[in-house]
């Protein structure tokens, strides 16, 4: 007895490498490059427009700042219904990826790229009990090492000198009694010190990780009025040490500042309860 074979669903064709050696040496001429989106004929609409577009980015073809085709011509030349393919540009537009504008101005623009997303995801994991706060706090440590070395070996004359500034704000704030506004700068302090690394990535789980961290600090110093002591001096010995390049020095240093911090806060269980973390509070700005 013979049996019937279930037919195939035909696969996507894929760019061939001669098209992507094409694509490269024309962009290398100069030659303008003009997105192409090739119609779908599957039912997975929503994840393909997606990923259509998603491969024009990682061709090189759509560049930070380009438009999009025109929602109907986009919706054409996909072979979609336009409600479709809004529903997939909202979907990229929350990953980050577009920025949906309206007006006579309007469209779908591809955006630099949001690192603050990582902040979200980290706050999620947090709120699901995926990571600890105690986790949190030890991954700081260990990352700050490894910013406070590659900061020793890359960091330019315009990071330290975008630090000095910062140290300056610091004792001006401490001085005028500021407290909030002085985790705002401490906050930045730490962006700024990711910078001077030179590496993007490190950069961006550094920020994450400061971003929930600072709002702990910026707790206890709302609910009790205690900051840290001679915070602008440990900041000075600091830089100091990183202008000289002295690994050691800087991260013992950083780490003995990290390990007071902490103290401070373990004095308040209160400050350093979750829903802290998970509360929708901006550092610096006073309620």
């Amino acid at each position: 007895m013979s049996t019937k074979s279930s037919p195939r669903t035909p696969t996507r064709p894929r760019l061939s490498s001669l098209n992507r050696r094409e694509r490269a040496s024309d962009r290398a001429a100069g030659a303008p490059a003009v997105p192409q989106f090739r119609p779908i004929h599957t039912r997975r609409a929503f994840e393909e427009i997606c990923e259509r577009i998603r491969e024009q980015l990682a061709l090189g073809v759509l560049k930070p700042g380009d438009k999009l085709p025109a929602e109907r011509d986009l919706a054409q030349q996909l072979g979609v219904s336009r409600n479709v393919l809004r529903e997939a540009l909202r979907s990229l537009e929350m990953a980050g990826v577009l920025r949906l504008q309206k007006g006579v101005k309007g469209g779908a623009f591809i955006r630099e790229g949001d690192t603050s997303r990582m902040n979200d995801v980290m706050r999620d994991m947090l709120s699901l009990g995926t990571i600890s706060v105690r986790e949190l706090s030890e991954a700081r440590v260990h990352v700050l090492d490894l910013v406070v070395r590659l900061a020793c070996a890359n960091a330019r004359q315009a990071d330290l000198d975008a630090l000095e500034a910062n140290v300056e704000r610091t004792d001006l704030a401490t001085r005028e009694g500021r407290l909030l506004d002085r985790v705002e700068c401490s906050r930045e302090f730490y962006k700024l010190l990711a910078a001077a690394t030179g590496n993007k990535v490190i950069a961006m789980i550094m920020d994450s990780v400061t971003e929930i961290h600072m709002r702990f600090v910026y707790a206890k110093v709302a609910s009790s009025g205690v900051a840290m002591a001679r915070l602008a001096e440990k900041r000075r010995q600091f830089l100091s040490a990183l202008r000289e390049r002295n690994v050691s020095s800087a991260t013992r240093l950083m780490r003995t500042h990290l390990e007071s911090v902490q103290r401070m806060l373990e004095q308040d269980p209160g400050a350093m309860s979750l829903h802290v973390a998970l509360a929708d509070i901006q550092p610096g700005i006073r309620r």
